[in-house]
């Protein structure tokens, strides 16, 4: 079997990262307003509305280096992607152009609530 043809990886070869689509941004956005605009892309799998809506994310710092540490929660620790989501954020934030590492922290401090969600989150889900 043909690996390249079929997009697997060869051994011995480090695999591609993977592609991001990131949204239509001016040329002189910052590196964390890319990344912003991807965890934007990232929707919660039981709401239809982005995990930066919902106000997962608490905190998101990105050095000039190209380094990305999030802090972030869930809507609850009972969650039944707590031990996913995480991940597929810390993947998809690496994979941003200019992005040389990414580190996501799962926190419960404080705990999530309604009062941390957008405005659009809320008119989404008939809230507000």
């Amino acid at each position: 079997m043909d690996a390249k043809r079929f997009n697997l990886p060869v051994m011995g070869e480090k695999p591609a990262p993977p592609e991001v689509a990131v949204p239509e941004l001016p040329p002189d956005a910052t590196l964390e307003e890319r990344v912003v605009a991807v965890l934007r892309t990232i929707f919660d799998p039981e709401l239809p509305v982005s995990i930066h809506e919902l106000g997962l994310i608490y905190d998101l710092k990105a050095t000039s280096a190209g380094d990305v540490a999030i802090k972030m929660t869930l809507t609850t620790p009972a969650c039944p992607v707590a031990g996913s989501l995480p991940g597929e954020v810390e993947r998809k934030v690496a994979a941003v152009p200019g992005v040389r590492s990414a580190k996501v922290e799962l926190v419960w401090d404080p705990p999530w609530d309604k009062s941390r969600m957008s405005e659009a989150a809320l008119l989404e889900l008939g809230l507000f």
